[in-house]
């Protein structure tokens, strides 16, 4: 194995912008970045389609637009539910049925207390689920609002914590996942809820058999460090919510899996799995690994982005504390120099125009400026309006 000295922290942070492919090469379409990255947070919507646009699209193509990420939505192509840890998340159709079924356990274990708290017994649980599935039943997709409504008049709560924990439990037991979004009187995007099974046709909705469960611990850590690496078994297992365990053996059944697909780095005392190109890059000191890529680089990230969310151990090659939740109700969402943590940025609307704030840590220098201002014009295309910055 090489030393520490193979590795340095700006070569870990290039090659995590691009196995995430915030760097070429670019994802074709956001239905692509999901798969690529398995699941991305996405509690903050407005803020999550950006994550997937601005990965399918390189400064010089045409942009994937908002409207774009949110017909995938619609589509069923992505699907955005609680999962993992849990939060809610996008995840592509063709991976959430074995992905619940190997985070199921798991959720339902952690939210036991929550569940005692609110009188969410395996008996309501049943009956919850029941009346929830037949009212999206047959393309029903329905609003919380409309959900709400439909539990309050079957005697369980329409709102507070009981509410929430009973549309909860309907996701992690794959009754309820996202449905197609809708335009309130207002113009405001809403989100909606739809039958697990017919959203995720064909997905197998009993608990994972012993043998299934092995191979979707491997298919998780492949796709996790390929999409992610370089990165730790310990940041895998707390992104996902596995026990170290449990990574440990999916990397086992990855390599049976795809044989050769994973190998290791070594830097700062740690060991970090990583797709096997990229480790035989850097272990053979590959000056592509470590070259120039044009600088400087600046992305407008949401504060929930993989690039943040997807470490925890090794969170720290960010260069600063994310997320972050100001007192003083200054912006969240990250401003990346180079790969590192530079300020905090937000959007509002005013007509038809974009305001961004954004706070740059330092003065920006006139390139870095520059590099800015391509960027905002970047999330005005996005949006597909005037964007200006403040």
């Amino acid at each position: 194995m090489p030393g520490d000295s193979s590795l340095s922290a700006e070569t870990i942070r290039r090659t995590r912008l691009r196995r995430q492919q915030l760097r070429a090469p670019f994802a074709g379409n956001p239905g692509d970045v999901v798969r690529n990255l398995l699941a991305v947070q996405s509690q903050e919507f407005p803020y999550a389609r950006w994550t997937l646009a601005q990965r399918s699209s390189a400064s010089t193509s045409p942009m994937v637009t908002a409207a774009d990420v949110e017909q995938a939505v619609s589509d069923g192509v992505i699907l955005r539910t609680h999962i993992l840890r849990p939060t809610w998340h996008f995840v592509h159709r063709d991976d959430l049925g074995w992905l619940m079924g190997l985070s199921a356990d798991r959720l339902h274990q952690g939210n036991k207390g929550m569940y005692r708290q609110t009188g969410i017994d395996e008996g309501a649980a049943a009956k919850s689920g029941r009346i929830l599935a037949a009212a999206v039943a047959g393309g029903a997709h329905k609003t919380r609002e409309e959900l709400a409504e439909v539990l309050e008049q079957a005697g369980f709560p329409g709102k507070g914590l009981g509410f929430i924990y009973h549309l909860m439990h309907a996701e992690i037991s794959r009754i309820l996942v996202s449905g197609s979004p809708v335009r309130s009187a207002g113009g405001a995007l809403k989100q909606t809820y739809a039958l697990f099974e017919e959203r995720v046709p064909g997905s197998v909705l009993s608990p994972l058999t012993a043998q299934a469960r092995e191979q979707a611990l491997g298919q998780l850590a492949l796709r996790y460090f390929t999409s992610r690496g370089p990165a730790t078994i310990k940041d895998c297992a707390v992104w996902s919510g596995l026990t170290m365990k449990d990574v440990k053996r999916g990397i086992g059944v990855a390599e049976e899996i795809s044989p050769g697909s994973l190998g290791t780095v070594h830097f700062d005392g740690l060991e970090f799995y990583l797709a096997s190109e990229e480790a035989e890059a850097l272990n053979g000191d590959d000056p592509s690994a470590t070259e120039d890529p044009g600088l400087p680089r600046l992305d407008l990230i949401q504060c929930y982005d993989e690039y943040v969310m997807g470490y925890s151990q090794s969170r720290h090659f960010l260069g600063g504390t994310a997320p972050y939740f100001p007192e003083d109700n200054g912006p969240m969402h990250v401003v990346l120099l180079n790969g590192r943590l530079a300020g905090w940025w937000r959007h509002s609307f005013s007509g038809m125009t974009c305001e961004l704030d954004v706070r740059m840590n330092r003065p920006a220098t006139a390139e870095e400026q520059d590099a800015l201002e391509a960027e905002a014009d970047r999330y005005g295309r996005f949006l597909g309006m005037e964007t200006t910055l403040v």
